[in-house]
């Protein structure tokens, strides 16, 4: 079984890694970094010596075998920390190699340099054992991608630091002896952190792990076909990586012709981009998944060979051109392909169940090995091979880089196979990765997640209220049952401004509407109805009768959102039998949301009642616009209105005339017929006359009859609207209401144009 260590426990082995991280990523920066690639060209070696020095590196992960027979006899935290601080040793006979030099034996100097870089990559290999098993103990919980990238962002921090101290040192062409100071120093740092890394927890590895043997293990990955599919990405991923990084510092020595200083610099702004590949993933990785930041890592590895394929071949005599181009291939390769293989390996780890992390680890780097040495030492050989054959080291690397395009090409097509593992599809995540919005989110999910106190809590959920973004829905999610009130309610009006809410969302809310009446039950009742959310319908029946008023209201308004037309006669019983003002308005919201004429009634009735306040009245008025479809319109008449009550009958009077001014231009140049001839002469003209009674002498006898005798254009239930309308207008205690009296004439004035646009539209066709 895997084991968990506690947060605090977490947390000291993460810091003693930390601390490991730091002497080991100086150790291999000084050891086998960029410098041992200058040390080998200063000595004379050729394209095929360093392809088999890079080719070295991935040779070592084939040792990976003999430190899992290790593991039945010692502890895989002592077989790490003995490896690492033998293989810091072997690199003696590299520090001696000048000696030779100064002894005219340079040929003897290579060998050294060789033997010392093959022996401290068999120890490193076989060490290696422990790699994977430590990270998936310390990369365990949510922030796994996170942390893992924390880790890539220190080792290209420290890369930028010491390519930049080698490019200072190396920029003048020092003597060889300064090359065994600073691996000196490489050594050093080395055996440190190989003592260092004995503080880490022992990780735990199931027995069947220890004992499967080599062949059990490809079996076992062969049977698996997400795992085979990434495999073999991972295998054109490492070997275009290898090649592409290793001899471009060869490429900027001989087809550039730049000196040791400059190599050294280029390498500083390779570090840079690997650093900040490594800060976007560490960014984006928790929120949109490994595989997507894989595949657009290899896009930008692939474009930064394009230039080099169709490079002229007179740029490289242009100094200032040819710096700023390394520059810009060093930062793009780097950032593209170290990134890769830093993603990938986050991937891999989410990929496999953690009791067979041992195991497939070591497939993990057999595949990565074979790759890198593989293309490594065919590189080295291939451009040996064209300069024997007399082809320009300038379009021997054309050659060399458009083959890697092509693998690379393939690779990008061939990860459609490959698992989401709960990622984001590729569209998405660019979407993400260009859109302020969800950048911003995420930035306050970052910070939201380091949050000291609820205070700041609320802060930057208030800040992420004014941010929705659907990458936000799980940290608001896991806000959403924190103890503390305001946290809950900033979490869930943060929420409610989401366009889409998932499943999980759409339970916990309804788990809250259940749970915490009183407090944010309504918010919840509320973002279940804006987002439609039927499995909730039942409940929020039986929570529309609840206590909790506010809760009682939102869940009539959710209902009507969903269109329940069964609980439809439950609200106007509601609203009718209800004495509480503010469920009477959000049930009157409810009805106007129904569209539904014959709820009208129910609303007027309200409207009966002796003293109704006037916010309730407003209200219900509103919600009867909603229904006869002249909300909008009539919200400013409304508003006028409501800022002067004397407005009225001029209100009134120009909702008429403007109806009977847009009729009487609708048929200026037409032929009368029969209909137009009755639409003017006994609707149109009556209608002034008719508002005018009504509103300055309160005598509504002919409009009712004007509306009784109009063709109401609402064809399901003109005549139940004429009735209740016409009655409406005759009612006592409704004419007390001016406010309603103008919704009445509104409502009269825009069927008016209506049914003459239909008439002229008519009229049109028949001509």
């Amino acid at each position: 079984m895997a084991v968990e260590l506690s947060p605090y426990r977490l947390g000291k082995a993460r810091d003693t890694y930390n601390y490991f991280n730091i002497f080991n990523a100086v150790s291999w920066q000084l050891l086998v970094g960029v410098i041992l690639t200058l040390f080998a060209l200063r000595l004379g070696a050729s394209s095929t010596y360093i392809g088999l020095l890079s080719a070295s590196f991935y040779v070592s992960l084939f040792f990976l075998p003999v430190g899992k027979m290790l593991t039945g006899r010692f502890s895989i935290i002592g077989i790490f920390s003995a490896t690492w601080i033998l293989r810091s040793a072997a690199m003696t006979l590299a520090i001696i190699a000048p000696f030779f030099v100064y002894s005219g034996k340079p040929a003897t100097a290579l060998l050294m340099v060789m033997t010392g870089v093959f022996v401290f990559q068999v120890f490193r290999g076989i060490g290696m054992i422990g790699n994977n098993p430590v990270l998936s103990l310390l990369a365990s919980g949510p922030d796994r991608g996170s942390y893992m990238t924390q880790l890539q962002i220190m080792n290209s921090a420290i890369g930028m630091f010491c390519s930049f101290t080698i490019a200072m040192i190396l920029g003048m062409e020092p003597p060889l002896f300064v090359f065994s100071i600073l691996l000196t120093i490489g050594l050093v740092s080395g055996i440190i952190s190989g003592y260092v890394i004995k503080k880490v927890p022992e990780p735990a590895v199931e027995k069947e792990s220890r004992r499967m043997n080599l062949i059990g293990i490809f079996k076992d990955a062969l049977s698996q076909d997400s795992l085979k599919s990434f495999m073999a990405v991972l295998f054109l991923v490492a070997l275009v990586s290898g090649v592409t990084r290793t001899f471009a510092v060869v490429y900027a020595r001989e087809v550039f012709g730049h000196n040791d200083g400059l190599i050294s610099l280029y390498n500083v702004f390779g570090g840079l981009g690997f650093l900040l590949a490594g800060l976007s993933i560490k960014f984006l990785v928790d929120r949109i998944g490994a595989k997507p930041l894989f595949l657009v890592c290899i896009v930008i590895g692939l474009v930064s060979m394009i230039p080099v394929v169709f490079l002229p071949s007179g740029f490289t005599g242009n100094l200032t051109g040819g710096i700023l181009f390394l520059v810009f291939m060093f930062f793009m390769l780097n950032f593209g392909f170290l990134g890769s293989e830093g993603i990938a390996h986050t991937y891999f780890l989410a990929l496999i169940p953690a009791d067979k992390v041992l195991n497939l680890g070591i497939l993990y780097f057999f595949i990565f090995g074979a790759a890198g040495a593989l293309g490594s030492s065919l590189s080295g050989l291939l451009l040996d091979f064209l300069e024997f054959a007399g082809v320009p080291h300038f379009f021997s690397f054309k050659i060399l880089y458009a083959a890697m395009g092509a693998l690379a090409l393939i690779a990008l097509s061939m990860q459609k196979k490959m698992k989401p593992l709960n990622s984001l599809p590729l569209r998405g995540a660019l979407e993400i990765m260009f859109s302020f919005r969800d950048l911003r989110a995420i930035s306050i999910l970052d910070k939201l997640s380091k949050a000291k106190d609820s205070d700041e809590e609320k802060v930057l959920l208030g800040a992420l209220h004014g941010t929705p973004s659907h990458l936000a829905i799980g940290g608001l999610l896991e806000r959403a049952r924190s103890p503390h009130l305001a946290t809950r309610l900033e979490s869930i009006r943060a929420l409610e401004k989401m366009n889409h809410i998932s499943l999980t969302a759409e339970k916990a809310l309804i788990d809250d509407i259940d749970n915490n009446p009183y407090t944010t039950a309504y918010i919840s009742a509320r973002i279940l109805g804006n987002h439609n959310c039927t499995a909730a319908r039942y409940k929020l029946r039986k929570l529309a009768y609840s206590g909790d008023y506010m809760l009682a209201g939102e869940s009539i308004i959710a209902l009507a959102k969903m269109n329940d037309r069964i609980f439809l006669p439950e609200i106007e019983k509601l609203i009718l039998d209800t004495d509480n003002p503010r469920l009477k308005i959000m049930g009157a919201e409810a009805l106007g949301k129904y569209h539904d004429v014959k709820s009208i009634p129910a609303l007027l009735n309200i409207l009966r009642v002796k003293d109704t306040p006037h916010y309730l009245r407003d209200e219900v008025i509103l919600a009867i616009a909603a229904i006869l479809d002249t909300q909008k319109k009539f919200y400013k008449i409304m508003t006028r209105y409501t800022e002067n009550n004397s407005l009225a009958v001029t209100l009134a009077m120009d909702e008429a005339e403007a109806a009977v001014e847009f009729v009487n231009k609708a048929f200026r140049k037409k032929k009368e017929s029969k209909e137009i001839k009755m639409m003017k002469d006994i609707y149109t003209k009556k209608f002034l006359h008719v508002v005018s009674r009504y509103m300055k002498e309160n005598d509504g006898v002919e409009f009712s009859r004007w509306i009784l005798d109009f063709p109401i254009s609402n064809k399901n239930d003109s005549g139940f609207i004429k009735q209740i309308l016409s009655e409406a207008v005759l009612d006592e205690v409704l004419c007390a209401y001016d406010c309603l009296r103008l919704l009445i004439i509104h409502g009269a004035a825009q069927e008016l144009r209506i049914n003459a646009a239909t008439i002229k539209t008519g009229a049109e066709n028949d001509e």
